[in-house]
């Protein structure tokens, strides 16, 4: 009797420890999975002192976190607005494959045909058992529709607003509509949305947490209008901002079509901007440049919050935004293009344990999401556009991977191309014109290589683009909207005759 007692007592044993072995392979434990810190912010072009966009920007904690990590330098959205870069960067999904190339309101992102049956990055972190948190504009305006388990809220969006626009009205200069504006307003940085979301986020930090987080951080400075208080411009003086490189006579070379597509009534003219010894360029910039300074600092918050929490250790974060901006280059102040100012974007990914480098291969926002999910273990979705990054980030000995994509593409509107390889910009329009540009000895784009005709030279390379060039494209989606001019206007109406959708909210002549 005592032999068969102690025999089922160590059979009791055996079958406890197979199902704790179960148990560990169904369910991994919460620390070696490791947690994800996205934060997005608004807008944000080159002008960060690690990708030394402007000589006069001040960004150290966005540098500091940029020289333990792996730095993108040839990083691109693929769409030059927020409301498509944001669905694509989330859903994994390319404009053209989905017809979002304008904005779509966050209730209709499961509408869209292409989307309906997929998961977008919040969810699909979900569905892999993370708790999932989020805080200010994700998608186009918030959370994406309840994509979270915690949604902390955007507050004021924009930011408070002075009673009377302080240095551009656009109602003095005809048609169009936009928040552009600049100068010190309000009176205390507490007050600012920015300000609030750090502080939901620092909030979060400092929370015990059971599972693996996934926690997306959306700061909406340096989006217009460029208010933040007087504090945060004070670190540029006025009399000596340094105003961007700027040729007069810089659109010459370009054609008259691609002229009419990147028309942006409402923001500030050209011809206006440089008046006055150009005086509001340089003022534009300063505010551009304080709101960069303003939400660095919002970030170093979050980013010190984590560090000093239990997570530090375990927690991958990446830093981006979901576009450039114009600072008077191309003589514009939007984003809204195909050239390098309003498609490159920061991008800093910072693994645990791993090794600083810069990288200099093209890649996309496209990309973050199959590189999210390998960094953390998990199989992507086969639907996904984009292309894991982790070779890149996570590099062995032998260097680089030499297979590499040629070049990253921006779609603008529908069949507006840019692609960016590692030495040159291309981009084809619509009605087939075109633009070349060698990265290498023309950084700032003023020397289209196809004006007025192609070398031979040049055409080797256009042909080795245009084999990259997508083959077909969706038309419209018709939840997705433009607001921006009148080509974009006919072209949407073109679809919608093609697909008999109906109108939706778009850009009145």
């Amino acid at each position: 009797m005592i032999k068969v007692q102690n025999k089922w007592i160590f059979n009791c044993y055996l079958i406890a420890i197979l199902l704790i072995n179960v148990n560990w392979v169904v369910a991994e434990p919460t620390e070696s999975r490791p947690n994800v810190l996205f934060i997005i912010v608004d807008d944000l072009n080159d002008w960060t002192g690690h990708l030394a966009g402007h000589p006069q920007t001040k960004t150290p904690h966005l540098d500091k976190l940029a020289q333990r990590s792996v730095t993108f330098q040839n990083a691109h959205a693929q769409a030059p607005l927020c409301g498509p870069s944001r669905t694509s960067m989330l859903s994994g999904i390319h404009p053209h494959h989905s017809g979002v190339y304008g904005h779509i309101h966050d209730a209709d992102l499961h509408k869209v045909e292409a989307l309906k049956d997929i998961k977008f990055l919040p969810q699909f972190f979900k569905s892999n058992g993370y708790k999932t948190l989020g805080v200010g504009k994700i998608f186009h305006l918030t959370d994406g529709n309840k994509q979270f388990d915690e949604y902390g809220g955007i507050f004021s969006r924009m930011g408070p607003k002075p009673p009377e626009r302080l240095s551009y009205d656009p109602s003095k200069f005809g048609t169009g509509r936009t928040q552009t504006d600049w100068g010190a307003y309000p009176e205390k940085s507490e007050s600012m949305p920015d300000y609030k979301m750090a502080e939901w986020s620092v909030s979060k930090l400092q929370e015990k947490h059971t599972e693996p987080f996934f926690m997306t951080v959306g700061f909406v400075r340096p989006h217009v209008p460029w208010h933040v208080p007087e504090s945060w411009f004070k670190p540029f003086p006025r009399a000596t901002t340094s105003e961007p490189s700027i040729k007069d006579d810089d659109l010459t070379d370009i054609s008259e079509f691609s002229k009419e597509v990147l028309q942006t009534p409402g923001m500030p003219p050209w011809e206006w901007m440089k008046q006055e010894n150009r005086i509001h360029i340089r003022e534009a910039a300063r505010a551009y440049l304080a709101c960069v300074h303003f939400v660095d600092a919002q970030v170093g918050k979050v980013l010190t919050a984590l560090e000093n929490s239990d997570y530090a250790k375990n927690t991958i974060v990446i830093v981006t935004s979901d576009h450039g901006y114009h600072l008077g280059e191309k003589h514009r102040w939007a984003k809204h293009s195909l050239w390098e100012r309003a498609t490159r974007v920061p991008l800093i990914i910072n693994v645990p344990k791993n090794e600083s480098r810069i990288v200099n291969k093209p890649v996309g926002l496209i990309d973050l999401y199959p590189t999210m999910a390998d960094l953390c273990g998990l199989k992507s979705p086969e639907y996904l556009d984009g292309k894991s990054m982790q070779p890149l980030i996570m590099r062995e000995k032998q260097g680089e991977p030499k297979a590499w994509r040629h070049s990253v593409l921006t779609v603008y509107g529908r069949k507006n191309f840019a692609l960016r390889s590692e030495t040159h910009r291309y981009i084809c329009y619509a009605d087939g014109s075109q633009e070349l540009y060698d990265m290498r000895t023309d950084p700032h784009e003023w020397n289209n290589l196809c004006h007025p005709s192609v070398s031979e030279n040049a055409q080797s390379v256009i042909n080795e683009f245009k084999n990259q060039l997508p083959k077909t494209y969706k038309q419209w989606s018709p939840y997705s909207y433009a607001k921006i001019n009148a080509w974009f206007d006919d072209d949407i109406q073109k679809s919608r005759a093609v697909t008999g959708t109906k109108e939706r909210t778009i850009y009145k002549k």
